[in-house]
């Protein structure tokens, strides 16, 4: 087994639908208004990669962890978020090392070999 020793940041994974695409854009704008060191990625309102349904991402380093993903637990109201790191191992990083915040998701792992 390989050894993973060193996580260089972490990605959210903001899901919605059309439905929930309004409280997906308040919770973008919420992000933006926080005083986080983010990188908001683009609007995808399809599966995408290893993604099953519509997204955004929100990059951060391993410094923001502590405060952001609680953030992300009390204001994702009731959207689902997938959160992992960033190791250079993007299949062990999205199956071995996640955090679900609210339901989980299959995802489309063949994308990721």
């Amino acid at each position: 087994m390989e050894t993973i020793d060193k996580i260089t940041g972490y990605h959210a994974h903001v899901y919605y639908d059309a439905a929930s695409k309004p409280a997906a854009s308040a919770l973008r704008d919420a992000l933006a208004a926080e005083d986080f060191e983010i990188e908001l990625g683009r609007w995808h309102d399809g599966p995408v990669g290893p993604h099953p349904c519509g997204s955004y991402q929100v990059a951060f380093g391993p410094d923001q962890f502590a405060t952001l993903v609680p953030w992300l637990t009390l204001n994702r109201g009731a959207l689902d978020v997938f959160v992992h790191p960033d190791t250079g191992h993007a299949l062990a990083d999205h199956t071995d090392h996640v955090i679900w915040l609210g339901k989980s998701y299959a995802l489309n792992l063949d994308a990721l070999r």
